[in-house]
């Protein structure tokens, strides 16, 4: 019974009865005008017939007179059909005909009229006595002679019609509605059934079970592209779980050891607090041990700003030659104290919809990666190259080095954040650089491409002109 009730409560139900309404308001229409043009035909029929009988009856009066009229009428009487033939003398007395009587005002008042009738006989053989009985539409005349004449037919056969019609009716709106509410309950039922399915996948979920992923049939209809939607939702959802996993456990794990070696070095500088000059120097370390945690947490802040798109409605035009250029200027002393060169390749004047705060963040990343890992005994050609390329659609910042590069299985996890390779470890670095680098691109709705320089890396950052954020 309750699911019953739960099927009847369902918006499916509700539309199926409101659509089953508006259809048996728009049946009655119909069917009520068709009724009614079929009654108004049927009875211009009958006034034809009476006008073709009335000219027929004419003719034999001139022909024939009185008595010729009054033998047509008794043809006419005898003969089957609806017909209704009454003739008087100029008394009242009745002569000829099919019916027993006809009312006083017909006879004293020429023109149409309607009563009701009896007839000495059935229409038909096989007719009920109840068949004598009817109702009539008629014409009434007085002739010159006085002899009073009335012609017409029985309009219960008209009514019957309309009868018919309308019990047909009846019985087509009760199949609708019928029809109507059992199709409703089935696809009520179908849609409970689909989104029963979308329930139990979500109970699954916030049970814990984020692989859960609601059923997809082949129909391709409204609730699979509903489904189809959601699950991709879900697979972002489980991937931003499982990158939090990640970013959870590695700043455990990374930070951890800063942590414990900051907090060495202060214990070591209260130790020594009779020895002015080692107490400095055990301060000093601490600060920049703090600087570069601080470092390390700004980054995840802004990585996470980024990838939640908190800045991208500073989108404005923003041309990546200038910024290229400003970012070689800062980058050109690091690199020659590193014994490196930059070469850029620029062209004025590219413009793309970019926020130019974030798009200089990961070019100074790309740039600070290239001059920290490619050692000017590398090559003999210049070490770092900054390119900037327009390709159909798209804009590429493209940072190039001679260093030890990185390998193809290696190239999609240094994305990832906290990611450093072994070769990697000697340096200093959070491993946030090249993650900050792809939230910047998927915000842009862009890519983050590595390739071999042959030797070293060649890192693209490809950027759509017209970003659809």
């Amino acid at each position: 019974m309750n699911s019953l009730f739960r099927l009847l409560r369902t918006t499916t139900f509700r539309l199926t009865v409101v659509f089953v309404v508006i259809f048996v308001i728009f049946a009655v229409a119909v069917l009520g005008y068709a009724a009614y043009q079929a009654s108004i035909q049927v009875q211009q029929q009958q006034i034809a017939a009476i006008e073709r009988e009335l000219n027929t009856l004419a003719a034999q009066y001139r022909l024939r007179g009185t008595a010729g009229l009054i033998q047509a009428i008794q043809r006419f009487a005898q003969g089957p059909g609806p017909g209704i033939y009454y003739v008087t003398d100029p008394n009242g007395f009745p002569i000829a005909g099919n019916v027993l009587d006809v009312p006083a005002d017909v006879l004293q008042h020429p023109g149409q009229h309607t009563f009701a009738y009896e007839r000495d006989r059935p229409f038909a053989e096989g007719e009920s006595a109840d068949m004598t009985r009817g109702v009539a539409f008629v014409r009434s005349f007085v002739l010159p002679s006085g002899v009073r004449l009335v012609v017409g037919r029985d309009i219960v056969e008209r009514r019957s019609f309309g009868g018919i019609i309308v019990q047909a009716f009846f019985w087509g709106v009760a199949m609708i509605v019928v029809f109507g509410v059992v199709a409703g309950a089935m696809s009520a039922r179908r849609v409970l059934s689909r989104i029963d399915s979308i329930t139990g996948t979500s109970e699954a979920i916030m049970s814990g079970n984020l692989s859960e992923r609601v059923p997809v049939t082949q129909r391709n209809d409204e609730f699979d592209r509903l489904a189809t939607s959601l699950n991709a939702m879900l697979d972002r959802i489980e991937h931003l779980m499982a990158g939090l996993k990640a970013v959870t456990d590695n700043i455990a794990h990374d930070l951890k050891t800063p942590l414990t070696r900051l907090r060495n070095r202060l214990e070591g500088a209260m130790r020594d607090g009779d020895n002015p000059s080692s107490s400095a120097e055990a301060l000093e370390s601490a600060i920049e041990e703090s600087e570069r945690l601080i470092a390390t947490f700004n980054a995840l802040l802004l990585i996470a700003r980024v990838e939640a798109g908190s800045t991208a409605g500073l989108f404005e035009p923003v041309d990546v030659a200038d910024i290229v250029t400003d970012v070689a200027e800062l980058y050109q002393p690091v690199a020659e104290d590193a014994g490196l060169a930059l070469k850029v390749e620029a062209a004025s004047h590219v413009m793309v919809r970019a926020s130019r705060e974030l798009v200089s963040q990961a070019l100074v990343n790309l740039v600070e990666n290239a001059i920290k890992y490619a050692p000017p005994s590398q090559s003999s050609e210049p070490v770092v190259e900054i390119r900037v390329i327009e390709q159909g659609a798209d804009v590429v910042l493209e940072v190039a080095d001679h260093g030890p590069g990185i390998a193809a299985a290696d190239r999609q996890r240094v994305l990832e954040r906290f990611v450093r390779l072994d070769e990697a470890r000697a340096e200093a670095g959070s491993g946030l650089g090249l993650s900050l680098v792809a939230a910047v691109a998927h915000l842009h709705n862009g890519r983050v491409e590595i390739e071999d320089n042959n030797p070293g890396a060649r890192l693209r950052l490809v950027l759509p002109v017209h970003p659809t954020s």
